[in-house]
């Protein structure tokens, strides 16, 4: 190709984009801020060069589980630039490639403008916290900037199971060891199991997938340990369906009752563009106290979203109330609010000059 790789993944980094895709017959596309940006002074690639360039960047290992799987996640790392988490398909017969960069400094909750919250939350000796969001809303993130303040606050034993590894931890106060799918055990669910056996005292899943690992996480948060894991769901009551409703209809009411009682929290956040460019996320807070874990147990979600806006004395909020707040400090626009809120006319009743966000 006429632009060498490492031109293109400087291109990332200095652009400040969060994605590069490669694929044929286009030119290469970067996402910036969300909008797809194609480069239209490089020439659209071929096949023979997507597969030169996935030759280049694979192990042989990894070529071998492609050419089985036609499907593969992985971490590649330019000396001196960042590492990039990359997902390789098939389409039409040729290889595409998302490429998405991973900064070599670990982020913080303060830096990306996280709740506060979260800093209590990673500290709790035990409990399940869930992080949820759709693809690419930054719950990677979160994740790690809640694991690097913990690493920097308090002792702990942590073991990740991720896929693939992203941010690289160093042990400051906290003892960190961090499992590839993969590459370092064949299955969450596996890996959870003896995770287990290695004296932790907090697991970080990656993704809850499947039920083996749903039930290994809860398991885990009633024996004492602190579980966080991420989840695709949009919202607390999408959440807590998922996580129930992956198990046969005859445990489902023992799971909600284990799932009511260990609990800490659900984080469910969205991405947003800035007013002054850029993007932030915001955040709607289920925290676990006796009334949310009733409505968990006797199969009342759908009353969540209501008990969750009349707490936020308590640190709660929803998704509607974090898009007004961002709105009324104007960090986003309202029609961007409006985009992206649960319910757009209950958002514009919170805007209103008379509401008082603490009633």
């Amino acid at each position: 190709m006429s632009v060498p790789l490492e031109k293109l993944l400087e291109f990332i980094v200095a652009r400040n984009a969060t994605d590069l895709h490669l694929t044929v017959p286009s030119v290469p596309v970067l996402r910036i801020d969300g909008e797809l940006i194609p480069l239209p002074e490089i020439p659209p690639l071929t096949p023979e060069e997507l597969e030169t360039i996935f030759e280049r960047i694979t192990t042989d290992d990894q070529k071998t589980a492609f050419a089985k799987r036609r499907e593969l996640d992985f971490t590649y790392s330019m000396s001196g630039i960042a590492r990039f988490r990359v997902s390789a398909i098939r389409q039409r017969g040729s290889i595409s490639l998302a490429i998405r960069p991973i900064p070599f400094k670990i982020p913080s909750i303060d830096e990306f403008e996280l709740p506060q919250i979260c800093k209590s939350l990673i500290t709790k000796p035990r409990g399940l916290i869930l992080i949820t969001g759709a693809a690419g809303t930054g719950k990677s993130t979160t994740l790690a900037a809640m694991i690097n303040h913990l690493n920097e606050t308090v002792k702990r034993n942590i073991v990740t199971v991720e896929d693939p590894i992203e941010f690289l931890f160093p042990n400051k106060q906290c003892l960190i060891r961090q499992r590839d799918l993969g590459d370092d055990t064949i299955s969450f669910a596996t890996a959870l199991v003896h995770n287990l056996r290695h004296d932790p005292d907090v697991l970080v899943i990656g993704e809850m997938r499947d039920l083996d690992t749903i039930s290994t996480a809860i398991t885990a948060a009633e024996t004492g340990h602190l579980v966080i894991a991420t989840l695709h769901t949009v919202d607390a009551a999408q959440t807590i369906d998922r996580v129930v409703d992956v198990f046969p209809p005859e445990q489902q009411r023992q799971i909600r009752y284990q799932v009511s009682q260990v609990l800490l929290a659900v984080l469910s956040q969205k991405l947003l563009h800035r007013l002054t460019g850029g993007r932030i996320a915001a955040f709607e807070i289920m925290l676990n106290n006796p009334v949310v874990s009733r409505l968990i147990r006797d199969e009342k979600v759908f009353d969540l979203q209501s008990n969750i806006e009349v707490s936020t004395k308590d640190g709660m909020r929803t998704m509607d109330q974090a898009l007004a707040s961002l709105i009324r400090h104007n960090v986003i626009s309202r029609d961007e609010g409006i985009l992206h809120a649960t319910s757009p006319a209950r958002l514009q009743q919170l805007l209103l000059p008379d509401y008082d966000p603490h009633r």
